[in-house]
């Protein structure tokens, strides 16, 4: 079990690359890095619109880390990168399930072709690196039973999930054939501060806190009472770390998962209490998103508890503040329709 003094000195003085370092969890991770301290932090992201990538996620530390604008699909950008790293942690892609089913090209190109790219890098520039991928607990599909477990059979829903499930495999493949030092997490809904809020086509949760601080209207699909679990940023962040300084987690799979699943409806209310605004609708499911939705769907940590000690730390009702506050402090640097102007048709490495 490698325990959190054990995984502070794996990264102190060593050199970290961050694909779709700019977006969400990234940002977050690249933070706790430099907390740290003596980290040398690398960050690569193509900053595609409306992928989560901002600007402002790491402006403060503008003097403290490296920042590629960069396509994480170009074998030239990355190959260059990815000598004489430690640690990858392979963030970067396309997330939202929605997308994935009206640009289904783009998404093969976004979570396959650049993630074979990267290990391809890896394999001829810097064999002996450590890679950190971050999967969904979407390649599962609808769950015969809960919490989900690592042995639950996979069949995703949506062409994201397939996708997703195929770079797990090159990730493990990689590692089996080449002996490249690779693990896979599989991620639930995270929440937090630097989330992308400006639209409802990259998960719930952070649509939900902006139509709750706005006053607006949340929409629940058909009652609202699916039950889906959730994990604080801060919690993705030591998982990520963990996975990334154990030698016993190389070559494995691990689930993240929240303390206990929520309904919907009742974490939207819950919203409401937090900011004293906002109202709640349930509307019919839109077809689209009925064919590719998942229902009820929680996840085990079992298995990264036993094998590296990792557990949900952070309270759902004081994550969701901690995030309310972040976003009422920061709101010009989230709301705009495009924060960052940025625009590369053909990149490939959006933040994540």
């Amino acid at each position: 079990m490698t325990t959190t003094t054990q995984y502070l000195g794996a990264y102190k003085s060593s050199s970290v690359l961050i694909t779709g370092g700019l977006g969400f969890i990234g940002s977050n991770l690249a933070r706790r890095l430099v907390e740290i301290g003596d980290a040398e932090v690398t960050i690569v992201d193509a900053l595609v619109p409306d992928q989560g990538g901002n600007l402002f996620n790491l402006k403060d530390l503008k003097d403290r880390i490296r920042v590629h604008t960069a396509d994480m699909g170009d074998d030239y950008v990355i190959n260059h990168l990815v000598g004489g790293v430690d640690y990858i942690f392979n963030l970067a892609g396309n997330v939202s399930h929605l997308e994935s089913m009206l640009r289904p090209h783009r998404d093969l190109e976004l979570n396959c072709a650049a993630q074979l790219t990267l290990l391809e890098a890896c394999r001829n520039y810097n064999p002996h690196v450590k890679i950190v991928f971050t999967s969904t607990r979407q390649v599962y599909g609808k769950p015969v039973y809960m919490p989900i477990d690592e042995q639950h059979r996979v069949m995703p829903l949506d062409i994201n999930g397939i996708h997703k499930l195929a770079a797990e495999n090159y990730h493990q493949l990689y590692n089996r054939v080449y002996g490249l030092r690779t693990v896979c997490l599989r991620l639930t809904n995270t929440y937090g501060p630097r989330q992308l809020v400006r639209h409802n086509r990259q998960g719930f949760i952070g649509w939900f806190i902006r139509q709750a601080l706005d006053g607006g209207v949340i929409e629940l699909f058909g009652e609202g009472r699916q039950r889906r679990d959730m994990n604080y940023v801060d919690d993705v962040v030591e998982a990520l770390l963990l996975a990334g300084a154990s030698e016993a987690a190389e070559g494995e799979i691990f689930n993240l998962g929240g303390s206990a699943p929520v309904i919907l409806s009742e974490l939207a209310e819950e919203l409401i209490s937090l900011t004293g605004r906002g109202s709640v609708n349930c509307v019919p499911f839109p077809v689209e998103r009925q064919l590719i939705d998942i229902g009820n769907a929680y996840s085990s940590y079992q298995k990264i508890e036993t094998a590296l000690g990792w557990r949900p730390r952070t309270p759902l009702s004081k994550g969701l503040g901690l995030t309310v506050e972040f976003y009422k402090r920061n709101r010009a640097h989230y709301w705009e329709a495009d924060a960052n102007p940025v625009s590369r048709s053909n990149a490939a490495a959006p933040g994540a």
